[in-house]
């Protein structure tokens, strides 16, 4: 057994921070501590927290730790910071908001850098989780970078997800259009306070009631009149056993409609565990997670045994002596001859 796997679940927190950065840098032997922590894991109710830069995602994950906090949960939180394509550095600064939790030994906090990684996480978060569910989290919040619409592997990796927008961020545009919206289990209206929320909860009221199996015409139409969406049919879906994904205003800088948010989720997470489209959705998380896992082992594999091979390869190409589609078929060939 690696040598870091019991103070991890002895609790400790700095062989808990050095899994952590082990595992993010991937130093040989990480998989071992992995491998270890495994039969640990698997009870850690995993959030994750995304939505467009600016929109209070930090803040609000902080009142969350306070919330969980107060239930007497031991909290995790995974911010990820994009990293720069220039220099490789990265602030790692989203924890900044949260430092009044530092002295909580109930609550840890890790920032990790995306190193390039696309989708709004890094490469290591899922396994930086796992530590931390070792470790005794009741929940691991994951707070994703904010890069927009294709930011969707967080729903991969977290049970819940909850979606943060703020009014004036032209999210009467982002209703429409497919992507982070769509994989919403919650979404929460931050700064519900400015001008503008109105229309940004009716916005997503529009896109929820468009995405659902039936929209009476003639409720679209009331309330046109009435000038906010009646969501039709959502009760029905929920009998069926559909999730419709609740919205909840929220000023997180005055911890106002935290509790409500909170509660959504919670039961969100009800309904994962407790119908059977919930239990599908969590048999198809862990079938993404072996597959993802899957390929960045194939990937790493074929990279170190072809070695040399794909310089040359890639010399070709640049040359145009061969097209790229050509060359990685060679690569493959070559690969799968041993």
């Amino acid at each position: 057994m690696h040598p870091l796997v019991a103070g991890v679940l002895a609790r400790e927190l700095r062989a808990t921070a050095r899994a952590c950065r082990l595992v993010d840098d991937a130093v040989p032997g990480h998989r071992e501590l992995l491998k270890g922590l495994f039969p640990h894991t698997g009870r850690a109710w995993i959030v994750g927290v995304t939505g467009n830069p600016g929109a209070g995602k930090s803040t609000l994950t902080d009142r969350l730790v306070a919330h969980l906090r107060k239930q007497g949960r031991r909290v995790a939180v995974v911010a990820i910071d994009p990293t720069s394509p220039y220099s490789g550095g990265a602030i790692l600064g989203d924890r900044i908001r949260m430092q009044r939790h530092f002295a909580d030994p109930d609550v840890f906090i890790r920032s990790l850098a995306t190193r390039g990684a696309l989708g709004g996480l890094s490469r290591s978060a899922r396994d930086v989780v796992r530590v931390f569910d070792a470790w005794g989290a009741d929940v691991v919040l994951i707070e994703t970078v904010g890069v927009g619409q294709d930011e969707l592997e967080v729903t991969r990796a977290a049970h819940s997800t909850l979606v943060v927008m703020a009014p004036g961020m032209g999210d009467d545009v982002q209703a429409s259009k497919a992507g982070i919206l769509e994989c919403a289990d919650v979404f929460a209206v931050n700064k519900a306070d400015r001008e503008g929320a109105d229309a940004t909860v009716r916005d997503l009221e529009v896109m929820i009631a468009l995405g659902g199996e039936t929209v009476s015409a003639g409720a679209h139409s009331r309330s046109h009149a009435a000038g906010a969406l009646d969501v039709a049919g959502a009760s029905v879906r929920h009998a069926k056993g559909v999730w419709v994904p609740p919205i909840q205003r929220c000023v997180a800088t005055k911890d106002e409609g935290t509790a409500e948010l909170l509660a959504h989720l919670e039961r969100h997470r009800a309904w994962l565990e407790g119908t059977e489209a919930g239990r599908a959705r969590r048999a198809e998380r862990a079938h993404e997670e072996l597959r993802a896992t899957l390929r960045d082992a194939l990937v790493e594999e074929a990279v170190a045994r072809l070695g040399s091979a794909i310089d040359e390869a890639a010399r070709a190409v640049s040359e145009r002596a061969i097209d790229p589609y050509s060359a990685c078929e060679a690569l493959v060939a070559r690969f799968r001859a041993g």
